[in-house]
């Protein structure tokens, strides 16, 4: 699947590729070195030769979504409470905006993908954190605080959980998000759960946090499973003691979504099986092939895989005592772009994520050039 030559990647001008100088290996940003699926960029061909590029109608998308969730987590429906949203972070802003208030707190695991911290911000919400444990899971006990600190005053709060987790990869299982809806029933606080990568699970079954928490919101996309992220479209589900909530959703937002991207995000979950399934086999060996390089000749990388996503949450606290900020030395002097552990919040120091969705040949080259730099 990641059979791309680096010369042809270093062709595309996505941020992934002009961000750094062209010596650099960037392996950061999610995005995969993949082609496109052929589903979507014949979807795509067909809608500029037809000229079909106005507005989206119908419920396309929600019904591809449906009949993926059935297919891939016996996850039964209705695509009639589905909602078009701009994009997967938009999607949460609004969401969230549904049951809490300017002023209210939003409360997050970090370390967590950055854009959590700061889309909260910029809707007028509060940021609370709740870290994850020492192991990488969901610490229960600080959502149990965090949960009540939000509530205090009787302000009304929201929960924005990450599954599976952007950077470390951990599947939240059916347990564990039962104990985070009792949790949050018993404060008041209403769960929004960005599942964007859950297609992309390598490991186990997902189970969508509204099966299991039913006044829940969902946003997932097509988006980073089908290398389609510069094509936004969403979608936001709701559990079942949710769906009147999403309806309230301001019917200006979908004058934001393109009708280009819903085909090509359609046309993924119709007909993208196959593909995904290659991409998630050349990804488990990619990460096999990660781990037993680092493990070989990086002993001092510490690393448990996640089972799902394509990023690996790399600690280099043993390799590099007392640097915060490794990625800063691993882009001077490997020449290797990866994310600074620490913009993921402050459990990240000493962390880097680095995005192993890409060949062999290049997690090789990376490994090599950090060997070398350090």
């Amino acid at each position: 699947m990641f059979d791309v030559p680096l010369d042809e990647l270093r062709d595309r001008t996505s941020q992934k590729w002009r961000a750094y100088p062209p010596d650099v290996l960037p392996l950061w940003v999610a995005e995969m070195d993949a082609r496109v699926c052929p589903p979507v960029a014949d979807a795509v061909a067909d809608a500029m030769r037809r000229g079909d590029t106005g507005y989206p109608a119908g419920r396309p998308y929600q019904e591809a979504f449906a009949g993926f969730a059935q297919r891939r987590w016996g996850w039964t429906v209705d695509p009639a409470t589905i909602t078009l949203v701009p994009d997967i972070m938009q999607g949460t802003v609004l969401a969230a905006g549904l049951v809490t208030e300017p002023g209210d707190a939003v409360v997050i695991n970090p370390p967590v993908y950055p854009p959590f911290r700061a889309y909260t911000r910029r809707s007028g919400r509060r940021v609370l954190t709740a870290d994850l444990g020492a192991d990488g899971r969901l610490d229960l006990a600080a959502l149990d605080r965090a949960f009540a600190q939000a509530r205090s005053g009787g302000r009304r709060a929201a929960y924005l959980l990450c599954h599976p987790h952007n950077p470390t990869g951990t599947l939240h299982t059916p347990d564990e998000l039962r104990a985070v809806g009792e949790l949050a029933a018993r404060h008041g606080v209403r769960v929004v759960s960005d599942e964007v990568h859950a297609p992309l699970t390598l490991d186990g079954g997902f189970v969508s946090a509204t099966t299991v928490i039913p006044d829940a919101i969902a946003l997932h996309s097509a988006s980073k499973a089908f290398h389609v992220a510069g094509l936004k479209a969403a979608l936001a589900v709701p559990g079942p003691d949710a769906t009147a909530d999403l309806a309230r959703l301001d019917p200006l937002v979908q004058s934001e979504i393109g009708h280009v991207p819903v085909l090509a995000h359609s046309a993924a979950l119709n007909h993208g099986d196959t593909w995904l399934d290659e991409t998630l086999d050349s990804l488990r060996e990619n990460r096999a092939h990660l781990r037993a390089e680092l493990a070989a000749r990086l002993p001092l990388v510490r690393w448990t895989p996640g089972a799902a996503t394509y990023f690996a949450w790399l600690d280099l606290r043993e390799l590099r005592p007392g640097d915060d900020d490794p990625a800063r030395h691993l882009l001077e002097h490997a020449r290797v772009a990866v994310n600074p552990g620490l913009t993921f919040g402050a459990p990240g120091a000493g962390h880097v994520r680095l995005n192993f969705a890409t060949s062999p040949a290049i997690l090789t080259e990376a490994v090599t050039r950090i060997v070398s730099a350090v």
